[in-house]
């Protein structure tokens, strides 16, 4: 298997997993928990008109993210396998966490759409242990790798929601 093929496959595939592998299992064990509130209409409508919104905004955000990773000759986006570079391309001129923005759009659009508590749960579970995750794990080990340029990063560059206009680094 060439270097590049599977780079690919380690970059799809925990993303895979929590887009389709979650609600497939609650669809295979008859997720049969349902949100109440969302039951009626209009509320059912609106919840399925978000829900689909997040799910593409969600997509969106990974297809912009992936690519960048995967032009480098080493690494992926998981942290088993990082990246060798520090990536201040594209939307991370933006903001530092697209990638988990994105699975999570998807998760909770996912929950709404199909009205599952058991994936709106999970997908708030997510969210809210990554807020715990990322500053005290991800972004430690992102300091260590590329030090004073990460530090520098992440001064102007918020974790979760984005800039309004591109950060470029040369400028600094």
């Amino acid at each position: 298997m060439s270097s590049f093929f599977k780079r690919v496959i380690i970059s799809l595939a925990v993303p895979v997993v929590f887009i389709l592998g979650f609600p497939l299992t609650a669809y295979l064990f008859k997720d049969t928990g349902r949100i109440v509130w969302l039951q009626g209409e209009p509320q059912h409508q609106i919840a399925v008109a978000v829900g689909v919104i997040l799910i593409t905004s969600g997509l969106a955000l990974m297809a912009s993210t992936i690519p960048f990773f995967l032009r480098q000759k080493q690494g992926t986006i998981m942290p088993w396998e990082p990246s060798e570079e520090l990536i201040i391309e594209g939307i991370y001129r933006y903001v530092r966490n697209p990638m988990h923005i994105g699975v999570f759009s998807i998760m909770i659009g996912e929950g709404l759409l199909l009205n599952s508590i058991f994936i709106l749960c999970f997908g708030t579970f997510a969210v809210i242990s990554h807020f715990f995750y990322i500053p005290f794990s991800e972004e430690r080990g992102l300091e260590d790798r590329f030090g004073e340029d990460y530090r520098i990063y992440k001064q102007n560059v918020p974790r979760w929601l984005p800039r309004l206009t591109a950060w470029n680094p040369d400028e600094e």
